[in-house]
Formats: C-alpha cells, sequence, structure tokens
C-alpha cells in the first residue's frame, strides 16, 4: 500500500467506528503516517474525533445509517473500535470490494458477541474455558447457572468494560442478575452467558498482532503477557510483564496463536486468558487494542497503538518489551459536563510518570477519563508509580 497524503487524492482514507480514548491514540498513530482519519461514534466531542480529519455522530447500530456515512466516506479501511455496530453492513461492504474491514467483517460479527467466540473457541477449536451455557429469558439462566453450577459469572453476550456483569452465588440472585444485563448491554433483549468460576491465580492479556512478513505472508507476533486488576469486570490497573512459568507462557501463545488465526485478518488482538500455575485457559478475545494494553504507552517500543495502525496499513511491527510498567486509571468519581483535573503537575513530578486525560464530554462516577502510565526497575515499583501518579489526578466541575 502507498501511503498518500492527507486530504488530497493520493490519501489513504481509515474510518473508526467508536471513537473514545483507544481510537484516539489509533488515529495519532495513523495521522503520524500521513493517513487521512475519519472518526464515527455515537455521540459528538468523542476523544477520537478532538483528532481526527473528519467526524461523523450517528447511530452505528442503524444498518442504513452506517452503510450511508461509509458509502460517502468511501474509507479504504475501516477498524470497529465498540461492540455495537450493524455488522450485518461491514460483511455486505468487505464482500463488494469497497473496503478492508479490520480485522475481517466475520471476525469483528463472532468477537462483538460473547456467544459467536465462546462457540468458536471452545466448540469449534477445542480450547480449554471456563464451563457456560447461553440464556434468552430468566428461566433458561436458572437453568444454565444449574448447570454450570455456583458461583457463576452472568454477562450480556454484547457488552464491554464489566457492563451488565454479575457475580451469583444462589438462585436467589438470578432475577436481578437477569435484569441488570438487559439494562446494561449494548443491545436489548440480547441473550446473556453464565460461566462458571475457574480456581485461576490471575488474569493475563496477551496482545497479539498478526502483520504482514516481508515475503507477504501473515506472520504472528505476541507483545509480553499484561496482568490486570479488576473491579466488577472493569479493570482498574495494569502491568507488564506479568511473571508466569515457562509452561503456561507457551500455552497462552499457543491458544492466541490458534484463536486469531481462525478469526484472520491483521492488526492487534487483546486475548484474555485464565492462568493457573502451568494451566491457561481462554477467556475472550478483542479484535483491536485492549484497555488493559495502555500500559503499553510506558513498556513497548511500540504501543499497542502503534502496533495496530503498522499492522493494518501492511508495514513491518516491533513488539519488543522495552522496561517494566505499569498503567492505573483515573476515574471520573462524579456526574458533570465539562470537568477538569486538578493535581496534573503533582502527578507529572513522580519519577517516570505520564497522563493520558481522554478529554470525554462528560464523567460519570466510574467512567475512565484519563490513566496514569509510569516505568521502573521492576513492575512493584511501575506498579506504585502509577498509582501514585493516579491518585495525585483529581476530576473537579469546571
Amino acid at each position: 500500500m502507498k501511503l498518500g497524503t492527507p486530504l488530497s487524492d493520493t490519501a489513504v482514507r481509515v474510518m473508526l467506528l467508536g471513537s473514545g480514548e483507544l481510537g484516539k491514540e489509533v488515529a495519532i498513530e495513523l495521522q503520524r503516517l500521513g493517513v487521512e482519519v475519519i472518526a464515527v461514534d455515537r455521540y459528538p466531542n468523542a476523544p477520537a474525533m478532538q483528532v481526527a480529519h473528519r467526524s461523523h455522530v450517528i447511530p452505528m447500530t442503524d444498518p442504513q445509517v452506517l452503510n450511508g456515512v461509509i458509502l460517502a466516506e468511501a474509507p479504504h479501511i475501516i477498524v470497529p473500535e465498540i461492540e455495537a455496530i450493524a455488522t450485518e453492513v461491514l460483511a455486505d461492504i468487505e464482500a463488494a470490494g469497497l473496503a478492508v474491514v479490520i480485522p475481517t467483517a466475520r471476525a469483528v460479527q463472532l468477537t462483538m458477541n460473547r456467544e459467536g467466540i465462546r462457540r468458536l473457541a471452545a466448540e469449534e477449536l477445542g480450547l480449554p474455558t471456563s464451563p457456560y451455557a447461553f440464556a434468552g429469558s430468566a428461566e433458561e439462566l436458572a437453568a444454565g447457572a444449574e448447570t454450570v453450577g455456583y458461583p457463576a459469572f452472568v454477562k450480556p453476550v454484547m457488552s464491554s468494560s464489566g457492563k451488565g456483569q454479575s457475580f451469583v452465588e444462589s438462585p436467589d440472585e438470578i432475577a436481578d442478575a437477569w435484569t441488570y444485563a438487559q439494562d446494561s448491554g449494548r443491545v436489548a433483549g440480547a441473550r446473556v452467558i453464565v460461566e462458571g468460576r475457574i480456581d485461576f491465580d490471575f488474569e493475563i492479556t496477551l496482545l497479539t498482532v498478526r502483520s504482514r512478513a516481508a515475503d507477504g505472508s501473515t506472520r504472528t507476533d505476541f507483545c509480553a503477557p499484561i496482568g490486570h486488576r479488576q473491579i466488577k469486570g472493569d479493570y482498574v490497573e495494569s502491568w507488564q510483564p506479568q511473571a508466569m512459568t515457562p509452561a503456561a507462557l507457551a500455552a497462552s501463545q499457543d491458544i492466541a496463536g490458534k484463536v486469531t488465526e481462525a478469526l484472520g485478518g491483521l492488526g492487534v488482538f487483546g486475548v484474555e486468558l485464565f492462568v493457573k500455575g502451568d494451566q491457561v485457559w481462554f477467556s475472550e478475545v478483542s479484535p483491536r487494542p485492549h484497555d488493559t494494553g495502555l500500559v503499553t504507552l510506558a513498556s513497548q517500543t511500540m504501543s499497542e497503538f502503534a502496533l495496530h495502525a503498522r499492522a493494518i496499513l501492511g508495514l513491518p511491527v516491533d513488539v519488543t518489551l522495552r522496561e517494566p510498567a505499569a498503567s492505573a486509571v483515573i476515574y471520573g468519581g462524579m456526574e458533570a459536563q465539562g470537568i477538569a483535573f486538578e493535581g496534573v503537575a503533582e502527578a507529572l513530578a513522580v519519577p517516570t510518570a505520564d497522563l493520558r486525560l481522554f478529554g470525554k464530554p462528560e464523567a460519570y462516577e466510574r467512567r475512565r477519563m484519563g490513566v496514569a502510565t509510569a516505568r521502573g526497575a521492576d513492575v512493584d515499583q511501575a506498579r506504585e508509580r502509577a498509582r501514585e501518579a493516579a491518585g495525585c489526578v483529581k476530576v473537579v466541575r469546571g
């Protein structure tokens, strides 16, 4: 692919479907390579819109509206960044040869829905997973929970960042879990998955990069494993590398390689895995940069966003770990528009610390408004510095 000049006849045009903080970093990396970026989301002034060449605010689950924007902009590459998209439109666009969908339209359709990707991983590829069942009603959910056993996790098949997830310990909690999943999922009336709990030591994200080799074939590279801590399904801090046994690392790479090979296409995949000793279980996969991978802004020679931009453009990638690093989330802590940040200077005074303040137009109590990163001689020092820096930043009303 030739790289041209933005806003000219030679421009390579990339459309982001979803324009949050991860999309913003991808947009910046694409623009460093002279790519023309069009940002699309369901609300105005989303983070990536603030740096894109153009933007559109549309209901991306509306097939007619989404198709209209794609045809009007005629992007060469479409990069989905969220789950709530009319994926059938992407399949039609890809089939007609009008644009390249990253990684593929089929991969987007499968991974936007936990049922599709779980059935692919467990039933087609035979990968180890937690026990699970799918349900389309509260009654089916109760039956599924009995099958997988209590305690269990209930999740909408279409959601992200922990939204709509519940931990249930008895049948008495099923009705509330069903209601919460329906109220918080991406799509009303969607099915849910109920998963049995695995006794694991820790959870990792294994960033897996599919890119073009010099001979034109597809190669797969793995970043160092990322450890992370979650609260209610949403990550609050991450670090790289996560220590693990050589056998567990080999198993993790084997699982990630198989599932991404089955999905196909190019780009970064965030493969989530449970680890206990040498044992590894597949959890989920996102066909795009992962929120826990924000740590790579500090830890790697190329961040996950630079890797994604390069891979989708057919350019060489480098997954080298530079030094141990960590990230810590800065939450909104309130419901307000046009918030401000205090303590930025104090945060940046922490050794090796850096900040990303996302610029989201509206804050919520548990909405991720920024992240602090820091490096260290080891992971423990990096985590301590990142937490300290994040703790310095206070979200206040403007």
